[in-house]
């Protein structure tokens, strides 16, 4: 069984029986049931984008035709970026927006990601409304006189590109001056339709393209994490490129790879780009409560105040509202800059990357050099039924009670005195705990990690 159904949409791996997978039957219902939705809100048409991934045309199709049915007009951008359709959202003035992607999941995987008005994912209470909808196959489809219109818009990646060219905050004399050789890894996906056209636009001297043909064949394990991008560090050295930059099927998640052939750790991928900004307006950051503190050292040294959110985009998009933030993402290399808009984009990162790159001066390895270091040990324990998951986090807040605790998003421990955390959540789609443990040491932050996953195997076996 792969079907998981949440507030923020629809996900699972193709083929299989309906309701087990996410099978033609189950994409005509979610995409109904969010149809609907947005019919309920005075909505007329849905703007909708892709993947590269294998199945993708064939559940676009299926999504398509049925909000057509529903008598809604969609606009469809084709193979598309997550942070694109974010973008055509609002400028086409839909009533929402679907996402087809399963972001860095495995080419079995497919998804609906589903936006609101604003293009910005849909609320908790608005998801929920959308579950409340599908399982009750709660639809009212029009008649053939009433069906919605079809439109293909391919238009958009270089309307993208244009607005960030556009953006102040993005050198582009600067980078041209810079005379870059960069590395692209866009693992066959719509990264390879939109990096390689932002950075020869943006000056770039030389782009070096591996796997940038959107076949959704996936070349490697598509998550931009230090073990699956091998191919693009070698290729930066042998090449003597000034960066490598990997991003995610869906180009909402950045990964960068030093002159040196090492990875740049997608922890500081939003550090390094809040730091570009940070330096010439004052302001506030955010970022979830499992990313590194180094984005809190940066922020308080450049004057501004610092917030943690609750992990997932939504929480963290609501607390920048919140504390009115000039910036921020997720430590998984996902960089969100307001003033292009309320989303994850790697393309607007890259370009705020290299405009610091560029004015910096400093080889990518010495600008990592520049920032705290820290080392973040990711783990969980896995759960059998009936293990109380509440009262073990419960026993674990009482037995820190000493130090900061946050309790917003499971638990984290901040140890202020030493400059370490822990944090405890338990998965919404697997039976888990998550542990994630940060220090200034690799071997520390290990260490941390262990010692409270003793703490939760002790109070399990009692």
């Amino acid at each position: 069984m792969a079907l998981i159904k949440s507030i923020s949409g629809f996900r699972g791996t193709l083929g299989g029986k309906p309701g087990d997978n996410l099978t033609p039957v189950d994409v005509v219902k979610f995409a109904a049931a969010f149809g609907t939705w947005v019919i309920s809100r005075k909505g007329k048409k849905v703007v909708i984008g892709r993947d590269a991934r294998v199945s993708g045309e064939l559940v676009s199709t299926l999504v398509s035709s049925t909000l057509q049915a529903l008598g809604l007009d969609v606009i469809d951008l084709g193979l598309s970026t997550t942070p694109t359709v974010e973008i055509a959202v609002p400028l086409e003035k839909a009533g929402g927006g679907i996402i087809l992607t399963a972001s860095h999941n495995p080419g079995q995987w497919n998804a609906l990601k589903l936006l609101n008005e604003k293009g910005e994912f849909i609320s908790a209470a608005d998801g929920a409304a959308v579950l409340r909808l599908a399982e009750a196959d709660n639809f009212t489809f029009a008649d053939v006189t009433n069906l919605g219109r079809y439109t293909r818009n391919d238009t958009y990646i270089k309307k993208h590109i244009d607005l960030i060219l556009k953006s102040k905050w993005v050198d582009v004399k600067a980078i041209k001056k810079a005379k870059f050789t960069i590395a692209v890894d866009a693992v066959n996906s719509t990264g390879g339709i939109s990096v390689p056209p932002l950075l020869k636009r943006l000056g770039v001297k030389k782009v070096v393209e591996l796997y940038c043909e959107p076949t959704g064949r996936f070349p490697h394990n598509p998550e931009p994490l230090p073990e699956n991008i091998e191919a693009i560090c070698l290729a930066v050295k042998k090449n003597k490129c000034d960066l490598g930059i990997v991003v995610d099927p869906d180009v909402d998640r950045l990964a960068l790879v030093q002159e040196d052939g090492k990875p740049f750790g997608e922890e500081y991928t939003l550090v390094a780009v809040a730091d570009s900004i940070l330096k010439r307006k004052k302001g506030n950051t955010v970022s979830n409560l499992s990313s590194t503190r180094a984005l809190r050292d940066v922020t308080e040294k450049a004057g501004g105040i610092y917030t943690a959110a609750s992990v997932g985009e939504v929480n963290v998009v609501n607390v920048m509202k919140e504390t009115k933030a000039i910036i921020g993402g997720e430590g998984n290399g996902g960089v969100i800059f307001p003033e292009l808009h309320y989303g994850r984009d790697a393309l607007m990162g890259i370009a705020l990357f290299l405009t610091h790159l560029a004015k910096s001066g400093l080889k990518v390895s010495d600008l990592r050099k520049t920032y705290p270091d820290y080392f973040i040990s990711k783990n969980k324990i896995e759960l059998t039924p009936g293990i109380p998951v509440d009262a073990i986090l419960e026993a674990v807040q009482k037995k820190y009670v000493h130090e900061k605790i946050n309790t917003a998003d499971g638990v984290k421990i901040d140890f202020e005195s030493t400059k370490e955390w822990l944090h405890l959540r338990k998965s919404n789609t697997e039976p888990i705990i998550r542990i994630y443990a940060e220090s200034q040491d690799a071997k520390k932050a290990d260490a941390l990690a262990r010692r409270i996953m003793d703490d939760i195997s002790s109070l399990i076996t009692k």
